[in-house]
């Protein structure tokens, strides 16, 4: 499977770790749907790209939402055979402080969009994954899941965040058990601080280069395209699978 026949959905596809994928996989000569909330970006990037791009707006915690959209894909593109989740929230709030406890609704809210939204995506692409016809090793699609090194390394503040992205790393190996009967490898990666919009609004430049200091080296921020070459990377290596990977410069949080 390559990027250059690839006909993928990404979720988040509109900024930061997706942007970068869509970017990559239309790049390559694959065609890509767009899963987003944010239509104003997600048709600039389509308007960007051409007819290697089209959007969907998405709500990735709903049933309905997610099954439309992907009903929709389908028709555009004839079949999927690439997922890519990177729709996501973060939160840092410590579990008591201040004003209390931490806030439940807060807590469900980071668990559902990044732990269930993923997992919603990734059951209802794989059941359009097995119509696929298999390739010579029988695989007949790829979901790729965004976890984060806080499933590992959390930080204070981070007790819901780290929850969400655990729970993701540690559903690739049963995925890919489960799927493995239909010819659907499933990973996940772990990226570690990558420069995305949310560090570049959020933080000054000075900000940006005190926390690349951090990484063992290269000591800088993670760059998105970096993300979108080990999610290639995974697609292309037909012996990837059931696996979560570091994408960090050798950075454990502190």
């Amino acid at each position: 499977m390559h990027f250059s026949t690839a006909c993928a959905i990404v979720t988040g596809g509109a900024s930061g770790l997706g942007e970068a994928t869509v970017r990559a996989i239309a790049e390559a000569g694959g065609r890509v749907v767009i899963f987003d909330r944010d239509a104003d970006r997600a048709n600039a990037l389509v308007d960007a790209l051409g007819a290697a791009a089209s959007f969907e707006q998405v709500d990735v915690t709903s049933e309905e939402s997610v099954a439309r959209a992907i009903s929709a894909a389908c028709d555009r593109l004839g079949r999927i055979d690439v997922c890519v989740n990177c729709a996501g929230i973060a939160i840092a709030v410590k579990t008591t402080g201040k004003d209390g406890a931490h806030p439940l609704d807060a807590y469900r809210q980071t668990i559902d969009v990044n732990l269930v939204g993923t997992y919603n995506v990734a059951r209802l692409a794989a059941v359009e994954m097995e119509k696929n016809e298999p390739d010579d090793d029988g695989c007949r699609g790829v979901i790729i899941n965004t976890a984060s090194v806080a499933a590992f390394d959390g930080q204070k503040g981070q007790a819901a965040y780290a929850a969400s992205k655990g729970g993701v790393a540690s559903s690739s190996l049963p995925m890919a058990r489960d799927l493995a009967f239909s010819g659907i490898r499933v990973n996940a990666i772990a990226p570690g601080l990558f420069l995305t919009p949310m560090f570049e609004t959020a933080l000054s430049e000075e900000a940006q280069a005190a926390l690349g200091q951090q990484v063992t080296f290269p000591k800088r921020l993670g760059r998105p395209a970096e993300f979108a070459r080990m999610v290639q990377a995974m697609v292309e290596n037909p012996y990837m699978n059931g696996a979560t990977i570091r994408l960090d410069g050798g950075i454990r949080l502190p």
